[in-house]
């Protein structure tokens, strides 16, 4: 008899990762589009309030036979086999990712000099109104910091989706660049890149800038073009996402049959919308996170562990060299939350 409800997969024996308890299968959240000119405000960087759903305790699919020392994950014969046979995949990733890397969070990249401001104070227009030399010595700090990080794993493991997969497409909410330094092509980047900037009054990416001299040291490198200030090209609170990327993004997660969620809290939207699209569309959903999300209960496959152990290891089980299938052998899709 099928099990109803998410395969919850574990990470082997010593990882320092606890069971959870995942909820009865079958609800799938409603559909909600993205609007045009959809925004990421101050109110959705905080923790949302959620009614959370009647939970049971659910068989954990465990390989007990891993050395405790052992970073492999085991994989589903199901997933495994759902993902080769995907013709279109889609993965949003969040800072988790990057995080493996040594990236700093949000909050995190807040220390040493910038350890008493609010990230409310720096990422937003007025702020950077009110301050703009402030502003962009902060991420000017951010990029510098950029350079002492490379793609990890899970990075790359993405990459070889994006060759295997029919089609593919990567949405990111990181704006640290390591996606594209890996070698991801289909690429869209929600939240934009630290490593560009644009102009302030135009919008337009500007490619090369001079820093400012002597004579105007409280302001920013301006625009070549028009003389504004140049400014980072990401998004800040209280700003709309690119119209387009947005887009692309929310007709891949309509359209998609696999979609894997990877290093995010789920928390931030619209980007937060897409994993909930894809479920209503019929996709099997995997989230890949060592720490509990909204996605967790509703998705088909959640993996507690690190995305830098659980994507190569996912690859791995989906297209290995050596094996006569998907997952060393044969076995049905189970039933759940975004199940086909």
């Amino acid at each position: 008899m099928r099990r109803a409800g998410p395969d919850r997969v574990r990470a082997p024996p010593g990882s320092a990762l606890p069971p959870r308890a995942v909820p009865r299968g079958g609800a799938r959240a409603p559909r909600r589009g993205f609007r045009p000119g959809s925004s990421w405000s101050s109110a959705c960087y905080r923790r949302r309030s959620r009614r959370a759903p009647s939970v049971r305790r659910a068989d954990l699919i465990v390989n007990d036979r891993l050395d405790p020392a052992d970073p492999r994950v085991p994989i589903p014969a199901g997933l495994a086999a759902a993902l080769a046979a995907a013709n279109r995949v889609v993965a949003l990733t969040g800072a988790g990712v990057s995080a493996e890397s040594g990236v700093p969070t949000f909050r995190d990249a807040l220390s040493g000099l910038w350890a008493r401001y609010d990230p409310l104070e720096l990422a937003t227009p007025s702020a950077f109104e009110r301050n703009p030399k402030l502003v962009w010595d902060w991420y000017a700090s951010r990029r510098e910091a950029l350079r002492a990080v490379a793609p990890n794993p899970g990075h790359h493991a993405l990459v070889d989706i994006e060759r295997r997969a029919p089609s593919f497409l990567l949405a990111t909410q990181n704006v640290d660049g390591l996606h594209a330094r890996a070698g991801s092509r289909a690429l869209v980047e929600l939240h934009g890149n630290l490593a560009r900037v644009r102009c302030s009054r135009e919008g337009r990416v500007v490619e090369r800038w001079d820093e400012p001299d002597g004579n105007e040291p409280a302001a920013p490198p301006r625009c070549p073009h028009c003389g504004a200030f140049l400014r980072p090209d990401v998004v800040w609170f209280d700003e709309a996402l690119p119209a387009d990327a947005l887009e692309r993004a929310d007709d891949a997660a309509r359209h998609c049959d696999l979609m894997i969620v990877a290093g995010t809290s789920a928390e931030v939207y619209p980007a937060a919308e897409l994993p909930r699209t894809a479920m209503a569309a019929g996709a099997i959903v995997v989230e890949v996170n060592p720490h509990e999300t909204p996605i967790t209960r509703l998705a088909a496959y959640a993996i507690a562990a690190r995305s830098g152990i659980a994507l190569p290891a996912l690859v791995a089980a989906a297209w290995p060299v050596h094996a006569g299938g998907p997952g060393g052998g044969s076995s049905s899709l189970r039933a759940g939350g975004g199940a086909k």
